[in-house]
């Protein structure tokens, strides 16, 4: 088995769709219609995916209220400083950014609807 996907229950699936593929470089893999409108959002590089959807019988969780450590999206950079301030100027909102005493760095932001996304400066050999 390999992981497909990760999916986030959501009150506006097309307008994060849209936001995660302009600014954290997703692809739309498949994008479907109400009252769901559920969009599968891949990585180019991995493959792997997470679904954006609303469905409304089900409580939409307060991301913004949640702890950043108990759920975000990590993505690996080399680039820090510059999407850091890409990410800022399109709307997430800066939480923490941490330098590691292993030389690596970590930075939390939340997108526009507060869900919690880490941007992750590894170190080299960090996975050695």
């Amino acid at each position: 088995m390999k992981i497909e996907h990760f999916a986030l229950n959501v009150e506006d699936p097309r307008a994060v769709a849209d936001w995660y593929v302009r600014h954290l470089g997703f692809e739309i893999a498949r994008a479907g219609e109400g009252p769901a409108f559920a969009h599968f959002l891949r990585d180019p590089e991995s493959g792997v995916m997470i679904e954006i959807y609303r469905n409304p019988p089900d409580q939409i969780p307060d991301y913004a209220a949640m702890d950043p450590l108990l759920l975000h999206l990590a993505f690996v950079t080399d680039r820090m400083d510059e999407d850091l301030r890409s990410l800022l100027a399109a709307g997430a909102l800066a939480v923490s950014d941490q330098a590691l005493p292993d030389g690596g760095r970590v930075a939390m932001l939340r997108d526009p609807w507060g869900f919690c996304i880490q941007l992750c400066q590894r170190a080299p050999g960090f996975f050695a």
